[in-house]
């Protein structure tokens, strides 16, 4: 278990927090790609590690991550005038490109010099996977861009359902590498069944085990750990085991095991102490055998529009009980709850802004909880000893490691399954 020290050093992310320098150490999810979908279109509001910023993409398609505030008032360029290759702010007219130069201040005399010693604070901007992603680190440390390990190519097919969560980043992580409430709270769309892996259908996952207690094993690496989740098979379960193999990679992605269809991630990006935008990843190098973004939206419950606001929040709550249907529950759903995410996010949001880890009592089950909060603990107290930043240069995790999944013979060593689908 933590302290209340440890907790706060691996949970808090603004200003000058340990955790939050871990983070900036690495390319970072700054908003959707179909937040800013078109040249000279309203900027989107995006706010990271405690700070407001906006995106935006300029008149040549150039995505830019910029300070919301405009350098000479502070007033939001949210608002700005989006044109001829810069942002335009309304109450002045002071208009900066995507690299952060004050290119016109309408304000200000002609001769004025003030034009060449303003800067708007702007971070490096890249798309790929339709994410904008964002460094947001010093310079001389920036790192460059890498693929994540669950977009490996750049015609790597990914669907993604972003919602933003009202609690702090490392509960919901820790919810992603928890595989034993799997077999509970999404019992109802994660069904045990007598096939031979785990298989998706357009209405649930199936699994080839009804064991709810599985035995865990990890494996720590330099860029996070691996562990493997051992539960019995439906079938011939005297001569194999049902291996579950997650991946966390340092500091906020976990590679989930995939299915037969498609493999499965998330990542979770502060937004600040106690909010965080959770996106829900399935991606595959088949395009034929993943859905499309809608369907996938539909199948979670978090589509735009219908479980979510325009901003990605959530119209489910606390206060509505997450839409918690008791009919059902009778009926036999063992939550009432739609959505394999709003089922997590019900139990997430209750931990409270920042869980209070000093009140856990853990289990054999909780090992990869256990090992994830010594890890990113001992990360933060590391850096802010001055140390390296976990997950960075020679320790980065190699594009090749992936998640796992199968019945295979009990002799088989789940640490030998690195190799992407």
């Amino acid at each position: 278990m933590l302290t209340k020290e440890e907790n706060e050093q691996m949970c808090r992310v603004e200003g000058d927090a340990p955790m939050g320098k871990i983070m900036r150490s690495h390319w970072i999810p700054a908003c959707l790609s179909e937040e800013v979908p078109e040249p000279d279109g309203a900027p989107a509001k995006t706010r990271l590690l405690g700070e407001d910023l906006i995106v935006f993409r300029d008149t040549n398609g150039r995505v830019a991550v910029m300070d919301e505030y405009c350098p000479h008032r502070r007033a939001s360029l949210a608002f700005a005038r989006n044109e001829e290759c810069g942002v335009r702010c309304l109450y002045h007219g002071w208009k900066m490109d995507a690299d952060g130069n004050v290119v016109d201040m309408s304000s200000e005399p002609g001769e004025s010099a003030l034009k060449q010693k303003t800067k708007q604070k702007v971070y490096p901007a890249i798309e790929w996977a339709g994410v904008v992603w964002t460094y947001m680190g010093p310079k001389e440390t920036q790192p460059e861009f890498t693929p994540p390990n669950w977009a490996p190519k750049a015609d790597t097919k990914v669907v993604i359902a972003k919602i933003i969560i009202p609690c702090n980043w490392a509960q919901i992580l820790e919810g992603a590498i928890d595989s034993a409430h799997s077999s509970s709270l999404h019992s109802s769309d994660m069904v045990p069944a007598r096939v031979d892996s785990a298989k998706a259908t357009s209405v649930n996952w199936l699994r080839p085990s009804t064991d709810k207690a599985p035995r865990l094993q990890v494996e720590r690496t330099s860029y996070g750990f691996r562990y493997a989740a051992i539960r019995r098979p439906i079938t011939n379960a005297e001569q194999n085991d049902y291996v579950r193999c997650t991946v966390f990679v340092a500091p906020m992605t976990v590679l989930i095991p995939p299915n037969d269809s498609y493999n499965v991630a998330n990542v979770n990006v502060p937004i600040d102490d106690t909010h965080t935008a959770f996106h829900f990843i399935g991606w595959s190098n088949d395009p034929a055998s993943l859905p499309d973004t809608e369907t996938w939206r539909k199948f979670l419950g978090a589509q735009v529009g219908v479980d979510l606001d325009s901003k990605y929040r959530m119209l489910r709550n606390v206060d509505n009980m997450f839409w918690q249907d008791r009919q059902s529950m009778k009926n036999g759903n063992f939550t009432g709850i739609k959505g394999i995410p709003n089922q997590d996010i019900s139990m997430w949001i209750t931990m409270g802004p920042i869980a209070d880890r000093e009140r856990d009592i853990l289990g054999a089950s909780d090992l990869a909880i256990v090992e994830f909060r010594r890890q990113m603990a001992d990360a933060a107290k590391t850096v802010a000893s001055g140390g390296a930043v976990i997950g960075t240069g020679k320790d980065r995790v190699p594009a090749e490691v992936a998640s796992f999944q199968g019945v295979v013979p009990k002799s088989t060593d789940w640490r030998e399954f690195k190799t992407a689908k």
